[in-house]
């Protein structure tokens, strides 16, 4: 049985995932998930597939792994810019191919298990592909007012809600993205 493609992101309540200039402390004193749920989300990832922008973002915090490095697997990171991508630990691959191969490349590296996607940008593109098959966000109660938004420019895309949870402050929303 093949993985899903699910973008798993933190968000403010007026959607952005981080501040202006990318910072995703927002989230930052606010109850969390517990253990269990977090080991559950991890165990069903086989691959990460993120942007360039949030990878750079990663490696100025000293951060280049997934989840904190509290993951371990495969990543991807789809960009324009590949000759000068930083060296990096070997699990990491830089792509420009195109969104529809980097997604058939993290599915087949993730050997049957769930590939998620990381990054406003990366989202977007795989939303617009059809190539998406889940939405998994950790709904924080707080307004940025600005920043990178998460649903910018995605077209109509229709959603069934499948779960929603509440853990403390944060409310867990995932949703399965309809097919025409």
């Amino acid at each position: 049985m093949a993985g899903k493609v699910f973008i798993h992101a933190t968000m403010s309540f007026d959607g952005y995932i981080g501040d202006p200039e990318g910072a995703i402390d927002f989230a930052a004193g606010h109850s969390g998930l517990s253990k269990e749920t977090v080991g559950e989300i991890i165990g069903s990832i086989g691959a990460v597939l993120a942007g360039r922008r949030g990878y750079d973002r990663g490696m100025m915090r000293g951060d280049q792994k997934a989840y904190g490095g509290a993951w371990s697997g495969p990543q991807f990171v789809l960009t324009h810019r590949p000759d000068d991508a930083p060296p990096q630990d070997p699990s990491i691959t830089f792509l420009s191919s195109g969104v529809r191969d980097a997604v058939a490349t993290g599915l087949a590296a993730a050997g049957g298990k769930d590939l998620v996607v990381m990054g406003a940008d990366v989202g977007r593109q795989c939303l617009r592909e059809g190539l998406v098959d889940e939405i998994l966000i950790h709904l924080v109660p707080v307004l940025l007012g600005e920043g990178i938004r998460l649903f910018e420019s995605t077209g109509h895309v229709e959603l069934e809600p499948v779960d929603v949870a509440w853990t403390g402050d944060l409310t867990t929303m995932r949703m399965r993205v309809v097919r025409p």
